[in-house]
C-alpha cells in the first residue's frame, strides 16, 4: 500500500522519535551501571540501588528541562543571561528536593553519619547537577552544529548540481543549426555524405541526452564525442580547413571526466576563428592522457581583423570556467593565449589525487 504524504511524515517522525528514545535510554542505562559499579560503600546493595535511582531520576528531570525547554526557548533565541539565570535556579531548586528524597531513603539506615554527611555535602550535589547541565548543553549545541553542517552541505550539493545543470544547458546551439543546414544542403545535392552526417549527429545527440546529466563519464566516450563533432565540421568545411585531432596515450577505465567539458573550446575555435578566416584556416586539437591527468591543447587560426569575443570569453567560456571551478577546484590549470594569428588553449586537469 502506498503511504499518503501525511502518513509518510507521521511514519518518519515515529521512526525518528523511536531511535531517539532508544539512544537516550542506552545512555542512561550505561550511566546507571557506572554509578552502581563505582559506588564502593558498605551501605548495602538495596540502599545503594535506591539512592542511585533517586539521583538518576532528578538528573534526568533537570537535563530534560534544560534540553526540551531552557535551550530551545532561551538559549537558541540568544537570551543568554536569562538562560544562565534559569539554569542556575533550576539546579538550586532541584538540589534540596533530591537531598530530601535521599535523606528519606536513609530513614531505616542506622548509621547517622551518612545523614549528616548528606546534609553537609549538598553543595557537591549542586555542583554535580550544574556540571551535568553544562555538559548536556554542550552536547546539544554540538549536535545542532553538526546537524546544521549536514543541512548546509546538502543545500550546497543541491545548489551545485542545479548550477551545473544550468551551465550544461547553456551549450551553444549554433552548431546544431549549422549541422542541420549542412545536412539539408547535402540532401538537396543527393550527396553520399548526408547519411554519414546524420549518423555522427545522432551519436552526439544521444550522448548529450543520456550522458550530460551524469557527474562523470568514461573519457573514451568524451573522446568519441569530440571525434564526431570534428567529423561533422570537416564535412562542412571540406578542403577549406585543416582539422586535426591527436590523442596521445590511452584512456582506461579509471579515466573519467565531466561530460561536455571540451566542446565549448572547440565550438569557439570554429565560430570565432575558422569561420571568419579569409584564407585556408586550421583547427588542431591534441589530447594527452597520463595516469593522473589529462592535458588538452587547442590551436586555431583567426582572421587578421576580428573582435575580441573569443579571447574575452563570452558566455560559453565563462560557463566552462565556472564548471571547472565547481568540478575541479585546485585541480586544473587553464591558459588562453591570443597571439598574432592564432588562438591557443591549454587545459590540464588532475583526475586522480
Amino acid at each position: 500500500m502506498t503511504l499518503l504524504p501525511a502518513q509518510s511524515i507521521l511514519s518518519k517522525s515515529y521512526n525518528f522519535f523511536s531511535k531517539r528514545i532508544v539512544y537516550h535510554s542506552v545512555i542512561w542505562i550505561f550511566y546507571l551501571l557506572f554509578l552502581l559499579v563505582s559506588d564502593q560503600s558498605d551501605k548495602g546493595s538495596g540502599l545503594i540501588f535506591r539512592n542511585t535511582l533517586i539521583h538518576l531520576f532528578y538528573l534526568m528531570l533537570i537535563v530534560y528541562v534544560n534540553y526540551l525547554y531552557l535551550i530551545p526557548v532561551f538559549l537558541s533565541k540568544n537570551r543568554f543571561l536569562t538562560y544562565l539565570i534559569l539554569l542556575f535556579l533550576t539546579a538550586l531548586i532541584i538540589t534540596p528536593i533530591e537531598n530530601v528524597c535521599l535523606y528519606w531513603n536513609f530513614q531505616d539506615y542506622v548509621d547517622i553519619s551518612s545523614k549528616i554527611e548528606l546534609i553537609e555535602n549538598q553543595y557537591r550535589h549542586f555542583i554535580l547537577l550544574i556540571s551535568l547541565l553544562v555538559l548536556s548543553t554542550i552536547l546539544k549545541i554540538t549536535k545542532e552544529w553538526f546537524s546544521q553542517q549536514s543541512i548546509q552541505k546538502e543545500l550546497e550539493n543541491k545548489n551545485l548540481q542545479s548550477e551545473l545543470s544550468f551551465l550544461k544547458s547553456q551549450i551553444n546551439p549554433h552548431f546544431l543549426f549549422n549541422t542541420l543546414n549542412s545536412i539539408y544542403a547535402l540532401s538537396l545535392k543527393k550527396s553520399d555524405k548526408a547519411p554519414e552526417l546524420v549518423l555522427h549527429l545522432s551519436e552526439m545527440m544521444r550522448y548529450m541526452l543520456y550522458k550530460s546529466n551524469e557527474k562523470e563519464v568514461p573519457l573514451e566516450q568524451e573522446i568519441q564525442y569530440i571525434k564526431n563533432y570534428l567529423a561533422l565540421e570537416q564535412t562542412r568545411y571540406g578542403d577549406k580547413a585543416r582539422i586535426e585531432f591527436k590523442c596521445n596515450g590511452s584512456a582506461t577505465e579509471q579515466h573519467r571526466i565531466a561530460p561536455l567539458l571540451f566542446i565549448t573550446f572547440l565550438e569557439n575555435s570554429f565560430k570565432h576563428g575558422l569561420s571568419q578566416s579569409i584564407k585556408e584556416g586550421f583547427v588542431v586539437c591534441e589530447l594527452t592522457i597520463s595516469e593522473k591527468s589529462i592535458f588538452f591543447t587547442l590551436q586555431n587560426s583567426k582572421a587578421i581583423e576580428m573582435d575580441e569575443l573569443y579571447f574575452q570569453g563570452g558566455i560559453g567560456l565563462s560557463n566552462v570556467k565556472r564548471r571547472l571551478e565547481l568540478l575541479y577546484p585546485d585541480r586544473y590549470e587553464l591558459e588562453i593565449v591570443d597571439s598574432e594569428d592564432t588562438y591557443n588553449v591549454c587545459l590540464q586537469i588532475i583526475i586522480t589525487e
